[in-house]
């Protein structure tokens, strides 16, 4: 992957934005998302692997964090090399390194000297190649669909994201029951080139650069200039600002589900394994219910509704009696509301975010809001401990519900779909 910025420029694509054949985005869409059901999968059997293996939580820890280190450390910079390069070449990058790191494992498998840090680089192999992977992915769906079906596909990716919840272990169990961990690593191998397949066939138009754009400079000043574009749009910077604190209140209160199980139902695994179904069931039918529905005309209203919605929602999980069937309510309707609250944000940055810094915005916003799940974590364990894992679920609700209603009087926000569409930028053909 190399940037050339003495090449010669390509004209724009002419093709209107509204009148973009779907065609294209949906075999790219469907090799992704059969290939994230596969890939899934076997990121079940891997993590249960190492448990097996080394029976240690630092070593689960340690995996954890090797998932969030790509995003987290790198992710502005990965976003100014997504605008600076080919983004399909990228994409087929980050499928084929996984898909030869994966080919690797099982050969190390085969060989009967795989061990707990080769499964562990592996996992950080993966996680790099999403970094890039996905924000490139994102920001090629706004010169490849037209911008009235932006909140529609976010729901369709809601809904793969809640099919994948509901059967990636049971799937990942079953290639443990069937396979070796050789078999196992060449089905990742087979759905990285599910997803390469349909992108070599197809096209992927390039953003033209703004024309406030400064001229090409070095990475760190490109990463910087995301990191200013993105200050000067109110707006923007609030609907990030609101994102973080609820991500800082719900990732910790969903990551002591297991507590609220063991505590306030008496239950076990299975009970927390059957409210997990209960949210992916949810998601995904919140995601196609988005689709379907496309939500508000002004996708900001969607999106602080639904934030409302969602705060009475995990409020009611926070005040579950010793009942299962609440509870699984209570969760259905968290899975059916969060794809009303993320689909139209990202639908938003797609439409007014101009292409070329997509990248760098996307990576941004990702890094943001995964940075600041630590910080809750840290936070929340001691107050659990003090006063119950509910009181967290009810003060997450409760900022859920009252940012919903303030983002209603924040005149920065309410404006954010004022900024000019990403429709008046050109497109490029594939260098």
């Amino acid at each position: 992957m190399t940037h050339d910025p003495q090449s010669p420029p390509v004209p724009p694509d002419p093709t209107p934005a509204t009148d973009r054949p779907m065609r294209p985005f949906f075999v790219l869409w469907s090799g992704q998302s059969l290939s994230l059901i596969g890939s899934q999968a076997v990121q079940f059997a891997l993590i249960w692997w190492l448990t097996e293996e080394s029976g240690s939580a630092t070593i689960l820890a340690l995996a954890t964090l090797l998932g969030l280190l790509p995003q987290v450390v790198l992710g502005p910079v990965i976003g100014t090399l997504i605008d600076r390069w080919n983004r399909k070449r990228v994409m087929l990058a980050a499928d084929g390194l996984v898909a030869a790191a994966s080919l690797v494992l099982a050969g190390l498998y085969q060989a009967g000297i795989a061990g707990v840090p080769h499964v562990l680089a592996l996992l950080f192999v993966r996680a790099l190649g999403g970094a890039f992977h996905a924000p490139a992915m994102t920001a090629s769906t706004t010169l490849m669909v037209p911008e009235a079906h932006f909140t529609r596909i976010q729901g369709l990716n809601q809904s793969v994201q809640g099919l994948l919840m509901i059967i990636g272990a049971p799937l990942g169990a079953l290639l443990l029951a069937v396979l070796p961990m050789t078999g196992v690593m060449m089905v990742d191998v087979l759905t990285a080139l599910v997803a390469i397949v349909p992108l070599l066939m197809i096209h992927v138009p390039q953003p033209t650069r703004s024309a406030d754009a400064p001229p090409v400079g070095s990475v760190w000043n490109e990463t910087l200039e995301g990191f200013r574009y993105l200050a000067r749009r109110r707006g923007h910077a609030t609907l990030i600002a609101m994102s973080a604190l609820i991500n800082a209140l719900l990732v910790p209160a969903f990551s002591l589900l297991p507590l609220l199980v063991l505590e306030r139902l008496g239950g076990g695994a299975a009970q927390f394994g059957w409210l997990s179904s209960a949210f992916g069931v949810g998601l995904m039918a919140g995601g196609i219910a988005l689709g379907i529905w496309g939500g508000f005309r002004r996708r900001i209203v969607t999106t602080l509704v639904g934030m409302i919605a969602l705060g009475v929602a995990v409020a009611a999980v926070g005040l579950t009696p010793a009942s299962l069937a609440w509870a699984l309510v209570a969760m259905s309707c968290v899975g059916i509301i969060v794809p009303l609250v993320n689909g139209p944000v990202h639908a938003i940055l797609q439409a007014t975010i101009a292409p070329d810094y997509q990248g760098r915005v996307f990576t941004l916003v990702g890094s943001l809001a995964t940075a600041v799940a630590p910080i809750g974590l840290v936070v929340a364990a001691p107050v659990a401990e003090i006063v119950g894992v509910g009181a967290w679920y009810l003060a997450g609700g409760a900022a859920c519900l009252v940012l919903g209603v303030a983002g209603f009087f924040a005149r920065p926000l309410m404006a954010i779909e004022d900024e000019p569409s990403m429709e008046a930028a050109g497109a490029t053909e594939p260098a």
